[in-house]
């Protein structure tokens, strides 16, 4: 009882209010700060630990624990959509609590998880073990209990009446190119209204971010032509003509450094290129007839990848596939997309930005380098911001772990949500 009328007593001092046009509803005049607690509320604890029960390595179906989140909320009187994959093994689910009619805020999460293969834990990662004030498992930082959190809360947004209706956006395959978003993403034209804002729940300290980075991945295919190595000059060496793109590659990196642009708010604050996975050849005796090799730029959100990318494709059409092809007209470079992803690039004068600061008590907004699925939203014309509970450097490591004054944090955080639109 002491706890709820602390509560209850925060609540009330800071309802000095002023009006904010964003949600229609009051906002926090006064900055506060989120304070650490003793310990979550056990209803957040055992959704996150329901959550992370389920196996949603991106390589599984997600469908058990989707049906599991579907029934809990029709439980509570809550209809949700499911948007499948185009096998029906995976889906995503959107649900609203409060008007249908009128656009909300959208609380975003993705269900996947990496693997665990290879990782040497002290637990079984899909069996929370609660100890020393943490929870450890695999999703607990990334990012299951931000999804856990609000879900827990279904009953809460219920019984509030909301003014300004929340939503639901959980995802699948996230964690492999931000896939399953981008077909409920689809959908919002096809809704009565569009989501007015989204806080994407990634592990973020409950700081608020208002950018990320891009990406733009390719796999870079070259076919050469096979030979005895005795005979090197008669054949196409495609491991060869694959460093020489790589080599490429990295001088564009090197030039990016040192010419920028820069954003000195982010910790690498400029462009990267990265060369990653590389395999070709048969055998030494052989000159190589294939070499396939992974590469990625990592941009700032006003850089444009495909000018990027267009360096490289001239590089190749202008100075390799002549030569290659002299040798033999069959040798040939091709570069297939992997995957590619918009950054994410809010103002810090932004209404959304100054609502979820009021929500967090931040004076200050940060810019991260790794990338989620805010900025489909924002590329769908659903201003975003991301803020969620859990440490980014605690995700996708083995004994990864939430602190439970994190999981609070997130709670109090929901709670004043909750007020704002209610009010």
């Amino acid at each position: 009882m002491l706890t709820v009328l602390r509560r209850v007593a925060i609540l009330v001092r800071h309802r000095a209010v002023v009006q904010n046009h964003f949600c229609d509803a009051s906002l926090v005049r006064k900055q506060h700060q989120l304070e650490p607690a003793v310990s979550a509320n056990p209803r957040s604890i055992e959704m996150i630990k329901k959550l992370c029960s389920f196996d949603t390595t991106s390589r599984n179906s997600n469908l058990e624990l989707i049906g599991y989140v579907q029934q809990y909320l029709e439980d509570h009187g809550v209809q949700s959509t499911l948007v499948h994959d185009e096998t029906g093994a995976k889906a995503n689910l959107f649900a609203t609590i409060g008007p249908a009619d009128k656009p909300g805020i959208c609380l975003s999460g993705h269900t996947d998880v990496v693997p665990v293969d290879g990782q040497d834990w002290d637990t079984d990662p899909f069996n929370i073990v609660e100890k020393d004030g943490r929870l450890w498992g695999r999703g607990t930082s990334d990012m299951k209990s931000f999804v856990s959190v609000a879900l827990s809360m279904t009953k809460d947004f219920v019984d509030a009446d909301l003014k300004t209706p929340v939503h639901f956006a959980f995802s699948y395959d996230e964690e492999v190119g931000c896939i399953g978003v981008r077909r409920l993403i689809a959908q919002f034209d096809q809704m009565p209204v569009r989501p007015r804002g989204c806080i994407v729940g990634e592990p973020t300290e409950m700081k608020v971010i208002t950018a990320h980075k891009g990406k733009l991945s390719h796999r870079c295919h070259v076919h050469g032509f096979e030979c005895h190595s005795s005979l090197a000059p008669h054949g196409v060496n495609a491991v060869e003509y694959a460093a020489e793109i790589v080599a490429f590659l990295r001088r564009m990196g090197r030039e990016i450094a040192v010419s920028g642009p820069f954003d000195d708010k982010y910790d690498v604050a400029h462009t990267t290129v990265h060369t990653g996975l590389m395999h070709g050849g048969t055998a030494l005796n052989i000159v190589p007839k294939d070499c396939y090799f992974d590469f990625e730029f990592r941009h700032l959100p006003e850089d444009e990848p495909y000018e990027l990318f267009a360096r490289v494709t001239n590089f190749v059409d202008t100075e390799l596939l002549p030569e290659m092809r002299k040798v033999n007209p069959d040798a040939d470079i091709r570069f297939d997309i992997i995957s590619q992803m918009p950054g994410l690039n809010m103002s810090d004068d932004h209404e959304l930005t100054t609502f979820v600061k009021q929500l967090t008590g931040a004076n200050s907004t940060s810019k991260v380098a790794f990338g989620t699925e805010a900025g489909l939203f924002q590329q769908a014309d659903v201003p975003t911001i991301i803020c969620g509970p859990g440490s980014i450097d605690q995700a996708h490591k083995p004994n990864e772990f939430i602190r439970l004054d994190e999981i609070e944090k997130c709670e109090k955080f929901l709670n004043l949500l909750k007020e704002r639109l209610a009010a």
